[in-house]
């Protein structure tokens, strides 16, 4: 059976997605079929059933459709059932570029025949998508979507209907429920290394739910419909695009810090995307306490805990935005947090409440004591002062010992400069003409005589008599 149509999606969510629709149009054309081709699900079963059933329309992603034409040995040859394909769909094709794609992309349009008909859909224009649209499309047409009875010119891009806030806040995080079973109440995670069912499970969980909250990752960024969704609460103005959908009332906040209010200019200025104050509530709660007690009754949450601060930091330091959202602002550049206060508790006490991951825990710690008393004793830090400034320390004795080394040198050094420089004088003088090769090897010679002669002086100066 030959293939027809490809749909490739930067996500498995959006291929799911889609999938999902394009199984309610083929209801209605029982002639056509579809296959699902995604990272997570088993590529042993994905052989087998199309080998056995076939496709008429493929949904993709890059890495798994790329693995499955480079698959030879399982008796699939992927690669001669697209030699007729008609329609080649890339979906998000902005997104497919930024998450590194490119190389998955270019072998699979290796595969695929020159004569075809290319849909490139995209939210946004970058410059690599206008290079994929040269380099790969043959006639080229633009198609605009813009909100019916808005002007090109318009100042504002958002949809009229969200409201789109900002507001300041110290820091902001958003921390799994510690019960592990988080769907009596109303929430759902969401993030790649999740199992390709639990998602699917999650996405249609939530979906059903009259009231919930979604914590998801950037895998949600794009293209994922879900209805009815009355607030996004976010990082990046593109987000808020998960609300106020087809002509319905949405709202977006962006959590910003106070040094951070000149991203807001920018937003307006460059992106044309207002955004509104939103004062922030006065009546808190403080978490910090229990968040602290989170992470010492089980070291899961502290080893959840050490990961967001990496991510936090990570967050700042690959930002797009970097000229404004800068690490030196957010204190992670610098040799200390401005409110960091150092806590008493011994870390190696705190003890995970899996009891099979704690007894390996143990065991590790047993091994790494046992392997301390067995190793060659070092010179031991002093402990009352920071590591960093015992290395500069060290660095500059370093240092010393290197410029009293040529100090001490230096007179010899000036002595073999000069001699080379002479010996050249002569090798040019000997070029030229301006001395026989006679007088270049006695003068040679002479140096060598007189220098050994200083030589064996300087030798015999030490002896006894």
């Amino acid at each position: 059976m030959q293939v027809g149509a490809l749909v490739i999606t930067p996500t498995r969510e959006l291929a799911l997605q889609i999938s999902e629709v394009m199984g309610q149009f083929i209801q209605k054309f029982p002639q056509f079929t579809q296959i699902l081709l995604i990272g997570g699900s088993n590529p042993i079963e994905d052989v087998e059933k199309f080998k056995d059933q076939g496709a008429n329309i493929v949904i993709a992603t890059p890495g798994r459709l790329e693995d499955m034409f480079r698959r030879k040995a399982d008796g699939l040859d992927l690669a001669s059932s697209v030699k007729s394909l008609d329609v080649l769909v890339l979906d998000e094709a902005d997104r497919l570029l930024d998450m590194g794609f490119e190389a998955s992309l270019n072998t699979i349009l290796d595969y695929l025949p020159k004569q075809r008909r290319t849909g490139l859909f995209s939210a946004t224009q970058t410059q690599e998508l206008e290079k994929l649209v040269r380099a790969g499309l043959r006639n080229p047409v633009r198609i605009t979507v813009k909100e019916k009875g808005v002007a090109a010119t318009a100042v504002q891009k958002t949809p009229s209907r969200l409201s789109n806030y900002y507001t300041y806040v110290c820091m902001c995080g958003v921390l799994r429920p510690s019960s592990g079973d988080s769907g009596e109440e109303g929430q759902r995670p969401l993030h790649p290394r999740q199992d390709e069912n639990q998602t699917q499970q999650d996405l249609a969980d939530f979906r059903a739910l009259k009231s919930g909250i979604l914590v998801c990752t950037d895998v949600m960024a794009r293209g994922i419909d879900i209805p009815d969704v009355n607030w996004v609460l976010h990082a990046f103005v593109h987000r808020c695009g998960r609300t106020a959908r087809i002509g319905n009332q949405g709202n977006a906040l962006v959590f910003l810090l106070p040094m951070e209010e000149s991203y807001i200019n920018f937003l307006s200025i460059n992106q044309k995307c207002p955004l509104q104050k939103m004062s922030p509530i006065s009546d808190v709660v403080d978490v910090l306490p229990k968040v602290k007690a989170m992470s010492l009754a089980d070291r899961a949450m502290f080893d959840r805990s050490m990961r967001a601060f990496v991510s936090y930091v990570q967050a700042y330091a690959k930002h797009e935005c970097s000229l404004i959202f800068r690490v030196k602002d957010a204190g992670a550049e610098g040799e200390t947090f401005p409110d960091f206060t150092e806590t008493t508790v011994d870390t190696d006490t705190i003890r995970y409440k899996d009891k099979n991951r704690e007894k390996l825990r143990q065991k590790m710690l047993a091994e790494q004591k046992e392997k301390e008393k067995t190793d060659l004793p070092r010179k031991n830090f002093i402990k009352n002062k920071a590591w960093s400034k015992q290395k500069n320390k060290k660095d500059r004795r370093k240092k010393m010992a290197a410029k009293r080394k040529h100090d001490e040198g230096s007179d010899v050094d000036d002595e073999d400069m000069k001699e080379l420089l002479n010996d050249t004088r002569l090798l040019k003088k000997l070029k030229k003409g301006h001395i026989s090769e006679e007088d270049f090897e006695k003068r040679i010679t002479s140096k060598a005589k007189s220098k050994h002669k200083t030589a064996s002086h300087d030798g015999s100066g030490g002896e006894d008599v």
